[in-house]
């Protein structure tokens, strides 16, 4: 079969009043979910696959997709109104999201969000259809040295999360580097820094750090700056309305981040956290302004939302060419593939093209059902801001220890909510950047297992990264990156 044909037969598959229901409930329910911190499209997934005994296989994917793209798209509401990330791939819209909301411009902050995440998500949509197959291949090429050159390439652009002082830039990424150690060696199996505390033998999970270090800290900004009437824009919710101004600003960091965000997604392992912050980073370093980010950027807020979303989509295409899981989500829906007795891989086009084009073809109604249902919501949504703070910090509290103890439902895991929190704050004091802190630790353990495993390949040889030639193309463009803003920056002292 064509892929004309499998589009068609795709189409036929989502276009029918069964499958639109279950996409709606799909969308409707990941949006809910990925709005409260802890509960992810992974736990959503896992609940929904015994519910879908007996069920369609199409049917029954169609709804968890919409549930994982769903989640993503609802994540940045918390992120924008609380800095309290929903799930991970939303962390980088807080970056520019909240100090908008800040400013008294959370509606539009959100509308922003819920068009950018729709661009991203429907253009990636239509390079699923076409380059599925193809890009399938690319996937496969990307071995342990392309993807340590990868993550290589993503931590040069530390320097540019910082908010001043590039030396506390990467004494927050060294300790987000130290952070990841934490645990048992996924190669040697012996213990790092766990000091014989066993709640520390599997490391500490993202959530704890992300929630800690932004929505705790921020509740401790908020308890011990309560006079300061800087703070009194979060009661303003601000229009909706976006001008002619903010959809040109929109426009060039929607188009490139939607490819960039969707071929980053399709590389088992990156996802959409990877791709949000390289999306975030890749804007600012082009940017014009680029002192503007950090600080209510409409650019800084347009570009992760899109990427993020595209990314989503993107990850479905090793899953359904290659039967790879690309994110944990992703090996959930693996699992579900393979409950519901659908062996993802090259063969399913062929042999199942019901499922593999329908799954495809029911994004396209998702991202317009989320488009639809989002923005009338808004201004329910951004009401939120109004709840009187001491409320507003209690309720904050309250779904991040929820959110930290339903993935674990271990008590340890609140006490490190706590602590990071509170390491946080101290940051916050002394200028310390957290976005270095979180991309170091999303990094490093990625970083670390793909040098391992390029030097086991290669005996110890170090030339394999330049022999690869993914590897070495990577590894100039990380080299060109770290240069030219120290030659932009000698010039300026010498202007």
């Amino acid at each position: 079969m064509g892929s004309i044909e499998g589009i068609i037969t795709g189409f036929q598959t989502a276009f029918n009043i069964e499958s639109i229901l279950f996409v709606m409930l799909g969308v409707f329910a990941g949006t809910i979910i990925g709005m409260l911190p802890g509960l992810g499209p992974i736990s959503a997934i896992a609940v929904m696959i015994p519910m879908t005994f007996g069920m369609d296989p199409s049917v029954a994917l169609i709804m968890m997709a919409g549930v994982y793209y769903g989640a993503i798209f609802g994540g940045s509401t918390s992120a924008i109104l609380l800095n309290a990330p929903g799930v991970s791939g939303t962390v980088a819209t807080a970056f520019d999201g909240y100090p908008m909301a800040q400013q008294g411009k959370a509606g539009k902050a959100l509308a922003i969000a819920a068009i950018s995440s729709f661009v991203g998500g429907t253009v990636s949509v239509i390079l699923l259809m076409l380059l599925a197959p193809i890009l399938s291949s690319v996937a496969i090429s990307f071995g342990p040295p392309a993807y340590f050159a990868l993550m290589v390439l993503g931590l040069t652009a530390i320097a540019s999360l910082s908010e001043g002082s590039t030396i506390k830039a990467l004494i927050s990424a060294v300790a987000g580097f130290m952070v990841v150690t934490i645990g048992i060696d996924p190669q040697s199996g012996t213990q790092r820094y766990t000091f014989g505390n066993v709640n520390l033998l599997e490391g500490l999970d993202f959530l704890v750090i992300a929630l800690g270090l932004f929505a705790l800290a921020e509740v401790c900004t908020l308890v011990l700056k309560r006079k300061d009437q800087s703070f009194r824009n979060l009661h303003n919710i601000g229009s909706l309305k976006l001008t002619k101004k903010d959809f040109k600003e929109m426009s060039g960091p929607m188009s490139r981040q939607s490819f960039l965000g969707f071929l980053i997604g399709v590389l088992p392992g990156a996802g959409a956290t990877i791709a949000s912050f390289i999306a975030y980073i890749s804007e600012k370093k082009i940017a014009k302004n680029p002192e503007e980010f950090g600080k209510g950027s409409v650019k800084g807020l347009a570009a992760p939302e899109t990427a993020n979303n595209a990314a989503t989509s993107g990850a479905f295409v090793p899953l359904l060419s290659l039967g790879i899981p690309g994110s944990g989500t992703t090996a959930v829906m693996l699992g579900a593939f393979l409950v519901l007795g659908v062996q993802p891989g090259p063969m399913l086009m062929t042999e199942r093209p019901e499922i593999f084009w329908g799954v495809i073809a029911s994004m396209y109604i998702g991202n317009i059902f989320l488009l639809i249902l989002n923005l009338p919501l808004i201004p329910y949504f951004a009401k939120v801001l109004k709840i009187p703070r001491p409320l507003l910090i209690s309720l904050v509290i309250i779904f991040s220890m929820i959110g930290v103890y339903a993935v674990s439902f271990n008590t340890f895991d609140l006490y490190m909510l706590l602590l990071f929190g509170v390491i946080g704050f101290i940051m916050r004091l002394f200028a310390f950047p957290a976005p270095p802190f979180i991309l170091a630790f999303i990094l490093g353990g990625m970083l670390e297992q793909s040098l391992r495993q390029s030097l086991t390949i290669s005996n110890g040889d170090l030339m394999i990264f330049l022999t690869n030639p993914i590897s070495s193309a990577l590894l100039i463009l990380s080299l060109l990156s770290f240069v030219f803003p120290l030659i932009g920056q000698i010039r300026k002292r010498k202007g």
